[in-house]
This record gives C-alpha cells, sequence and structure tokens, in this order.
C-alpha cells in the first residue's frame, strides 16, 4: 500500500499552467478561418479583426477545445496557438480584476465594479477539461484583454501564431477511437506558469 505521501497530489482550485518558455507563453484562441487563416499566414491579425472588443487568450489547450468543439463550431473551426512574450502575460496579469465578485477580495461591490470598468485585463477562473471535455475539479485560468491590454497583445506581444486545428482534430480522432494514451502525448506540455515577483 503507498504511503499517503507518496499519491500524487491533485492541482490546487486555481492555478496557472501553460506551454511557457523562458520568454514566452501559449495560449489559444478559435475564429472563423476568413480571420484565423490570414492571422496564422502572416503572425499579426489581419485588419478585420476587431480591437475595440475584448478578446479572452486560454493558455489550457483542452479548455479551448472544449470552448470551441474541438475546432468545429460555427465562427470557431480555426484554432490558434499564439505564442506571446512573458513579459506582456505578466503585464495583463498584474493589470487584471476578477471577472466576479468576490467580498473579502474587493470590499464594497461597487468598488469592484469600478475596478471592472476601469482594467484592461479580466481574470477568469473555469473548470479545466479531461480529453472528454468533462469538468475536472480544479480551474484554469482565462484572460479577457480590452483597450490597453488588446492594443499591446495585437500589437507588441505576439511573437508568432500557429494554426493548431489539425492538432485538434488529430487528438479529438484519437479520443473518440479510445485511443486516450496517444491522445495524451499529443497534448502541448502545459506546467505551472511560475509568475515573477
Amino acid at each position: 500500500m503507498e504511503a499517503p505521501h507518496d499519491r500524487p497530489t491533485a492541482p490546487p482550485r486555481q492555478q496557472i499552467r501553460a506551454l511557457h518558455t523562458e520568454s514566452t507563453v501559449t495560449v489559444y484562441q478559435a475564429y472563423d478561418p476568413a480571420l484565423g487563416l490570414p492571422a496564422a499566414r502572416d503572425g499579426r491579425f489581419p485588419a478585420a479583426w476587431k480591437r475595440e472588443r475584448m478578446t479572452w487568450v486560454k493558455p489550457s489547450f483542452l479548455w479551448m477545445m472544449y470552448r470551441s468543439g474541438w475546432g468545429t463550431k460555427e465562427g470557431q473551426r480555426t484554432v490558434l496557438a499564439v505564442e506571446i512574450r512573458r513579459d506582456g502575460f505578466d503585464w495583463a496579469l498584474d493589470h487584471a480584476c476578477l471577472s466576479h465578485y468576490v467580498r473579502e477580495l474587493h470590499g464594497e461591490r461597487a468598488d469592484w465594479q469600478r475596478e471592472l470598468r476601469q482594467a484592461p485585463a479580466r481574470v477568469q477562473w473555469d473548470p479545466e477539461r479531461d480529453l472528454r471535455l468533462q469538468p475536472l475539479p480544479y480551474r484554469s485560468l482565462q484572460l479577457g484583454l480590452a483597450g490597453e491590454a488588446m492594443r499591446r497583445y495585437a500589437d507588441e506581444w505576439i511573437v508568432g501564431i500557429r494554426d493548431a486545428t489539425p492538432l485538434a482534430h488529430r487528438v479529438h480522432a484519437l479520443v473518440r477511437d479510445g485511443q486516450l494514451d496517444a491522445a495524451q502525448a499529443l497534448l502541448p506540455d502545459e506546467r505551472v506558469y511560475p509568475r515573477a515577483g
């Protein structure tokens, strides 16, 4: 019988896990091919991409698969892996407001609402997903970017954009065939993201 300290510990309820290097973090988004394919080809978003709206980026590949239906939902048929600068990602986290009200954190609801209106980024925690896209008991980060954060994301932070749709379809096919180990082996290596400071 294994000792209790030998058992793997569950991840904390809220934890940033991402594919990252010393200088970059990979986040995922899904778009209509009319936007997604030019973005992947050119390494930047096309002129038709709306900068006025908030955009949400997700470090979790499987959460993006849940949201986009493995890249099959209308308007989300091109899954993009967007590699951005770590200092930009950290800036967004440092300037973000939590997307829901927590009295212990925010004090008065009006204070939180004011902070939410002014913040250029929002943090939201959603249930992480397994290969069958079922919810797990811990959460994954969604990061909403607007205003200054949106401009910095589009113009300064992006290092590269890759079309991850073929990967999404390969993993999905393996899951459908019950080959979960093979599907798991194809997933991006999302490790705990260490915050500086």
